[in-house]
């Protein structure tokens, strides 16, 4: 029997700008919701980031639920090991996990010279480096820059090469800038979107490995994980290398979030993915931005503790 709503319900979601993954998101959830809930009932989605104003917008009560990318640093802010320095971080749960199968990678004209960081560190080029802005909200440019500095190439230390960073909010203002030839080398996440494809089609381009220094740093300090980029990824690769996960999207609320509407996401989450599988299926799984199929043991399974509803339902269903 379908879950329904009993009760008439305004929720506030927060997606992405309104043009990507997060608003369709956003917009499945609220026709679902909408189909299950009495009359009278409404539903909106703001527009939002996906990064650290999506957690305080929940957490301040701005919205009731919110995407956040990528998933796993929700562990991060959950724990209090950085990101979003706020006493109220405890109160976040988690409704699901949507899949994104992502990487942060870095690539440099292979002009340059350069297969490898040390390589990078050694003949310290003056180069225009593409990447995001590290303001605190976009987690791609918080990422991007911490990983800068555990390879010894921090953004200062570029800039001391006669280099500069030349810094975006997504991947259509960042990694264009290397195709157009006005960036020698691009650090972003995305890597299933047509711009990394276009980059490697107007210039031969080097991928390099993020060390395993770097990468153990990481692990430890941020509780972020490594993950491999196959060898089928971007042209031109001689074999598969490791770099930064930056999967999936993470649908987030509080701990004071309605034990009903709870469960109801999550059923129709596990119950109703083919009206968000259906706006993917014209792209090859391996370069959707969204991973299809939706499996309900992988929407279940989240990085942070899962809202009292939401938890009933996947345990009902044995999905945990």
């Amino acid at each position: 029997m379908e879950a329904r709503v009993e009760r008439p319900i305004t929720l506030h979601m927060m997606g992405d700008w309104g043009i990507a993954n997060l608003h369709r998101i956003c917009g499945w959830i609220s026709a679902e919701l909408w189909r299950r809930s009495p009359a009278g009932s409404k539903f909106a989605t703001w527009a939002g980031r996906g990064g650290t104003d999506a957690i305080a917008a929940v957490l301040d009560g701005e919205v009731q639920t919110a995407l956040f990318v990528p998933a796993g640093f929700a562990r991060t802010i959950f724990e209090g090991r950085g990101i979003c320095e706020r006493a109220d971080v405890h109160r976040l749960r988690a409704l699901g996990t949507l899949p994104q199968d992502d990487r942060l990678v870095f690539a440099i004209d292979a002009s340059f010279g350069v297969a490898s960081f040390a390589a990078l560190r050694a003949k310290h080029p003056a180069l225009r480096l593409a990447t995001g802005q590290d303001d605190g909200v976009n987690m791609a440019g918080f990422a991007a820059h911490r990983m800068l500095e555990a390879s010894g190439v921090s953004a200062p230390k570029i800039e001391s090469w006669g280099g500069k960073l030349l810094l975006g909010e997504a991947p259509w203002d960042i990694i264009p800038l290397v195709t157009r030839g006005d960036a020698d080398a691009v650090l972003f996440e995305a890597v299933m979107t047509p711009y990394w494809k276009e980059m490697c089609a107007s210039r031969k381009m080097n991928f390099l490995p993020f060390e395993d220094s770097a990468l153990s740093e990481v692990e430890t300090k941020f509780a972020w994980h490594r993950a491999e980029v196959t060898a089928d990824r971007f042209p031109g690769l001689p074999g598969p290398f490791q770099a930064l996960d930056f999967s999936d999207f993470l649908l987030v609320c509080r701990d004071d979030f309605p034990d009903d509407i709870a469960y109801v996401i999550a059923s129709l989450l596990c119950e109703t993915p083919e009206i968000l599988e259906s706006q993917y299926r014209h792209i090859p799984p391996k370069d959707s931005p969204v991973t299809y199929p939706l499996r309900p043991r992988k929407i279940a399974t989240t990085p942070i503790p899962l809202a009292i509803g939401a938890e009933r339902y996947y345990r009902q269903n044995g999905y945990l």
